[in-house]
């Protein structure tokens, strides 16, 4: 187990694990009062801490399942990427895709964060042998 460092902004809510079982760490949003996503729109959450992530680790800011499927809202950019060297106010940019408006409150679990470790990478521009096999739904849906 690693032990990773944050700082929750005006003494706002942990992040936490709803199960000794969940892998994600809920987030929360850090609002003084609510607010109104419309239909098809979108708004940038804080979520009331910053992170400090070890060397070779990222945190992916993903939706909730519930209330992706029970009122339409997701994370636009899913998953969102928290790098090593960000170090300001994690922010959810979440988008509302039902027809109704949704309401926002102050302290409402809006995300999920799951911390992992990323191995280092290097791309080298060398010749590759290219395939024929096509992309894009090509394999079919069944």
């Amino acid at each position: 187990m690693i032990n990773v460092k944050i700082r929750l902004m005006r003494d706002y809510c942990m992040p936490t694990k709803a199960t000794s079982g969940s892998v994600g760490f809920d987030l929360y949003a850090n609002l003084d009062s609510s607010v109104i996503l419309p239909s098809m729109d979108r708004i940038l959450i804080p979520a009331g801490f910053c992170i400090e992530l070890p060397e070779n680790y990222e945190a992916q800011i993903r939706p909730r399942s519930g209330l992706a499927y029970k009122n339409g809202i997701t994370i636009l950019n899913s998953p969102g990427t928290v790098d090593t060297d960000y170090r300001q106010e994690v922010k959810v940019i979440l988008i509302n895709l039902s027809k109704d408006s949704f309401e926002i409150t102050p302290k409402m679990r809006i995300a999920q964060m799951v911390i992992t470790k990323v191995e280092g990478v290097t791309l080298k521009n060398e010749d590759i042998h290219v395939t024929s096999r096509g992309g894009f739904g090509s394999t079919g849906l069944y």
